[in-house]
């Protein structure tokens, strides 16, 4: 890591992500990128749209699974990339506008590209008038598993992870989780009692029934359940563009966090989410009509989807945003059944082989919606983290750990039979979590010996001492950085300008790790801090990086106290440890 400070800077991204377009068969429109050595592209950023911003399906093979550190498991493109647009999805138009991202693998994220295609003459040109790019790219491609991978030549090849297939690793794992989910949320007061409907509608069927024919009546009524529930994950997953760079902002956060408290709440019964009553009869009754058939089984099913939906909101709102962030109407609506299949399980078990199989109704099943209910306090609390104080945050971790632990050593305490080993350990583990809790709520104020200063010791929990990061002053214009820099001069401190943007995940990594460090923060006294802020990659940004020669964040330019020149040799470009960047701390304003 610490060579990439003196590595040499990555190609331009006109040369790093060479576009040029070409007819395919059936007059499809084939892009194709040439990606220079050392660099790649997301596969997920690829988009296209019409002039007047229109979204426009592509097709794009299976990348490379790269593990990225704050996304995820994402797909990428080495070497090549190829993108088709068919023929009806072109048809009356005269230009396409297409954008992409992609990163150098030192660790330079380039700012988001947007060319325009002219479809009679297939030519590549930068936008007639941009203001900006978009912040957060959300592809329309869809897998085409006939396109040929672009081929890899070994020659200067890169290292990379080996090929998934386009329907293993992550998509298998991200369906049997939400199959888990699903059937967790059966076993719910809201769920569990469907089971009487079904019932009631078996045996309405007018004939001795036998396992199979049960099974069939069950199946039809989960398929179509689960198909409602697919047909909203294809809602929100077109609907949800922009749903992640929404999020981002500290009123979105709060929103957020305000939202999953009160869903919390709903599970801890304070109030229910359901269809009016009526609305419920209504439904029921349509399918009681045509009981005994696999048409009315499927009427019913779809129709509990509608009565189940408003009552399991709170778990149903968590596997929505997932699917919104995705912005794939397919992996949307596979996500969705899944968890419809998920709650239909248990259901099915009851239509095949009777309800001497199920577990029966009881307290337990309350306790099933106290889970949720915490897990969700869990969830705003770690969304509003984000945007408030590391003690304020450790507090709510603390009060939150605290009265989870209440919640399970306080009946096993006033229970008759306390001997039983389970009791005991359920009252330990609640005990241990009011501690935790305890010493998380105090820990601020304990100093070095307290929560904080023990993970300051740990680079990989740098980001809890976020709330100590350096204080830049933010500037987007050439103008404001000259109003910063003459101000700076005052100081008589020479200018720490990093480059920096909210779509560049190295920049997010070393404000965690570089910029929270303790050593830093105390040499970063002795220089004007400045931030380069390139998220909105408009004419201004671009003006602003070309000024100083800069391909993409994270870069770091130093500048004299003097003169406010550059200072010749002291660039860092990419992401580095934070002894590297204080060693260059050190080299530039000595002790």
């Amino acid at each position: 890591m610490a060579a990439s400070a003196q590595a040499q800077s990555p190609p331009a991204v006109n040369k790093a992500f060479q576009l040029n377009v070409a007819r395919g068969v059936q007059d499809t429109l084939v892009l194709n990128w040439v990606i220079a050595p050392g660099n790649y592209l997301y596969r997920d950023r690829i988009t296209v749209t019409s002039q007047q911003g229109v979204p426009i399906k592509v097709s794009t093979p299976a990348g490379d699974m790269k593990d990225d550190p704050s996304f995820g498991r994402t797909e990428i493109y080495h070497r090549q990339a190829r993108a088709t647009v068919s023929a009806e999805s072109a048809s009356g138009l005269n230009t396409l506008v297409v954008s992409f991202q992609g990163c150098a693998e030192q660790g330079i994220c380039y700012p988001p590209v947007t060319k325009t295609v002219d479809l009679k003459t297939l030519s590549v040109a930068e936008p007639a008038a941009r203001t900006s790019a978009p912040a957060q790219l959300n592809s329309n491609w869809i897998s085409d598993p006939a396109l040929e991978r672009p081929s890899v030549s070994h020659a200067n090849a890169i290292d990379a992870e080996p090929e998934q297939p386009e329907l293993g690793g992550s998509f298998i794992s991200m369906l049997a989780a939400f199959v888990g989910f699903g059937l967790l949320l059966a076993f719910t007061p809201c769920v569990f009692p469907m089971i009487p409907i079904l019932s009631g509608m078996l045996a309405q069927s007018g004939e001795k029934l036998t396992a199979r024919r049960g099974f069939m009546l069950s199946a039809a009524y989960v398929m179509a359940m689960a198909l409602a529930y697919a047909s909203l994950g294809v809602v929100v997953a077109w609907s949800g563009q922009n749903l992640q760079a929404a999020l981002q902002t500290p009123l979105a956060l709060g929103v957020m966090s305000a939202i999953f408290v009160v869903l919390a709440l709903s599970m801890f019964g304070l109030f229910d989410l359901q269809l009016p009553q009526a609305w419920q009869s209504r439904i029921v009754g349509a399918g009681s009509r045509r009981a005994g058939s696999l048409g009315g089984a499927a009427i019913m099913g779809f129709g509990s989807a509608l009565i189940v939906g408003p009552c399991v909101t709170p778990p149903l709102a968590a596997a929505l945003v997932y699917v919104a962030q995705t912005g794939n109407a397919w992996r949307g609506a596979s996500a969705l059944f899944a968890l419809g299949i998920g709650m239909g399980l248990p259901l099915m078990a009851f239509g095949t082989f009777g309800a001497s199989i199920l577990p029966r109704s009881g307290p337990w099943l309350a306790r099933v919606k106290h889970v949720f209910g915490f897990v969700f306090l869990g969830v705003a609390i770690w969304v509003i983290s984000r945007v408030l104080p590391t003690w304020l945050m450790l507090a709510l971790w603390g009060v939150g750990l605290a009265g989870t632990g209440i919640y399970l050593a306080a009946p096993q305490l006033r229970a008759r039979t306390r001997g039983q080993a389970w009791r005991k350990w359920t009252a330990f583990a609640g005990a241990a979590s009011v501690g935790v809790g305890a010493f998380l709520m105090v820990s601020p104020g304990l100093g070095s010996f307290g929560l904080l200063g023990q993970l300051t010791r740990i680079p990989a929990f740098a980001t809890i001492t976020a709330a100590h990061a350096a204080k830049f002053e933010t500037v987007a214009t050439s103008q404001a950085l000259d109003a910063a820099i003459a101000s700076a001069g005052q100081s008589g401190k020479p200018v720490v300008l990093d480059f920096s943007a909210e779509w560049c995940v190295e920049c997010k990594v070393m404000d965690r790790t570089v910029f929270s460090d303790a050593a830093v923060l105390a040499r970063l006294n002795d220089f004007t801090l400045i931030r380069a802020d390139a998220t909105n990659y408009n004419e201004d940004t671009r003006s602003l990086m070309k000024r100083f020669g800069v391909v993409g964040p994270p870069t770091v330019v130093f500048l004299g106290a003097r003169d406010s020149k550059e200072i010749a040799g002291a660039r860092i470009v990419g992401p580095v440890d934070s002894a590297t960047f204080l060693k260059r701390l050190n080299q530039l304003q000595p002790s």
